[in-house]
């Protein structure tokens, strides 16, 4: 017998008889310990088998098996990567490489690529730092789109990060959904729909809970598409959330984000050096509109957004290879002093951290004194790129008080935010 992380039924006998168990008993735990996986996902049964476990051992022993099997407590899901091919489709398969509880199994691109191993098809394009996982290099491309059907068979869930017209990509999105595949997208096509939830994990996890609506519309059992916000907002938006109990009015954000934010390396855009490019196609209405169906509430099947605050932006491409840095300047109907505001960020937990998932940083906001930080280059890879950084928060002259923040725009921003949303879902119990 073996379990899915491949503990041997050897190795639980060996460790039950350090504990004085005889043999004989050690299988008989062995057979506790299947039940145990197996039911784990019922609440009800989970409850009743602990506590038979916990009446027929020793304390000792009960403690034990909960530390051997805590690891295994959370289904393994098989799932793809839809668009594979792309920078965010790269960071997706190097998150993924080692996950606790994703395997991939599927990678799926365009009709040029299909057929073709996953190191032929991508080439000398690989942008990032770490290599290509070597589980996945000669995984044989799917058709992302002539492929639906068969990806679904293979797969628990995909992860979608294409290069599509919005259109086609809500199509598909929903071919994958309706096939019963649920779709975590790193897409915006689908950013708007009403009943689809566009989710911060640490902002708005309840969100998650208009699935059920969705699920209603589309026909389906299993399927359907949740989606994770712009990543021009991550940094802002996480700081600005805590602090809505002062009624945030008025909100005016800059954002100077990364080329990795357009797919692009500096080899791949060599006319960014030196450079400031003043404008990102949709990427304002985005800034401005995004945070407040993140911050709007569920009515009648459908998410709706908030009518506050006034939120306007400008966004900036800057030669830096990742990290989106935003100056934020806010203003409050009631005004929190600064040791308030410092005091709700370093508290600042969500779900995530409650639920201690994977891919959740232990510290989501991390505050500088410093003057000169955060820095991208110095600060973007904190907690593995999953945390937001802020610093520079002082009273403004005009408004309450400004700051600046950084995010990492293709980890915690682009398929970090989609790995973290993903396993929000799995811990709810929406991917089974």
């Amino acid at each position: 017998m073996q379990n899915q992380k491949g503990v041997r039924a050897e190795e639980i006998v060996l460790a039950t008889q350090f504990l004085g168990i005889s043999p004989k008993r050690s299988m008989t735990v062995i057979v506790m310990m299947e039940c145990y996986r197996r039911y784990m996902h019922s609440c009800v049964r989970h409850s009743i088998l602990l506590y038979r476990m916990s009446r027929r051992f020793s304390t000792g022993f009960f403690i034990f098996l909960r530390f051997f099997w805590r690891n295994d407590e959370m289904k393994q899901y098989q799932v793809g990567i839809i668009g594979a091919t792309g920078m965010v489709g790269q960071r997706f398969a190097t998150l993924l490489e080692n996950h606790p509880w994703f395997h991939v199994a599927a990678l799926a691109a365009s009709p040029r690529s299909a057929g073709k191993t996953y190191q032929d098809a991508v080439g000398s394009r690989w942008a990032m730092q770490k290599p290509m996982p070597e589980s996945m290099k000669d995984m044989v491309l799917f058709d992302a789109t002539a492929d639906v059907e068969k990806i679904a068979g293979m797969v628990d869930f995909v992860f979608c990060a294409v290069d599509m017209k919005k259109d086609e990509i809500r199509a598909l999105e929903e071919r994958y959904a309706k096939a019963e595949c649920p779709v975590v997208s790193n897409n915006s096509a689908h950013r708007f729909t009403p009943d689809v939830p566009m989710v911060v994990p640490e902002v708005n996890p309840e969100h998650i809970e208009i699935i059920e609506s969705q699920r209603k519309r589309l026909g389906t059992k299993r399927g359907f598409i949740a989606v994770k916000s712009n990543c021009s907002i991550q940094s802002y938006v996480p700081a600005l959330s805590p602090l809505r109990k002062y009624g945030i009015k008025n909100v005016l954000a800059c954002t100077y984000q990364a080329i990795s934010g357009a797919g692009k390396t500096f080899e791949r855009w060599p006319e960014i050096l030196d450079n400031i490019v003043p404008y990102i196609g949709g990427e304002e209405e985005k800034s401005e509109k995004e945070p407040l169906k993140v911050w709007g509430k569920i009515e009648n099947g459908q998410i709706v957004s908030a009518d506050s605050p006034l939120i306007t932006t400008q966004c900036l491409r800057v030669p830096v290879s990742d990290g989106h840095t935003a100056a934020v300047f806010v203003s409050f109907e009631q005004k929190p002093s600064k040791d308030e505001i410092l005091k709700i960020w370093e508290d600042f937990k969500g779900v995530p951290q409650e639920l201690d998932l994977p891919s959740a940083p232990k510290q989501f906001i991390h505050y500088f004194q410093e003057d000169d930080r955060p820095q991208a280059k110095l600060d973007r890879n904190i907690e593995g790129g999953m945390a937001v950084s802020v610093g520079r928060l002082r009273e403004d002259t005009m408004i309450d008080y400004k700051f600046v923040c950084l995010s990492h725009n293709t980890l915690r921003g682009a398929a970090g935010g989609g790995v973290l949303l993903a396993e929000l879902l799995a811990a709810k119990g929406y991917l089974d």
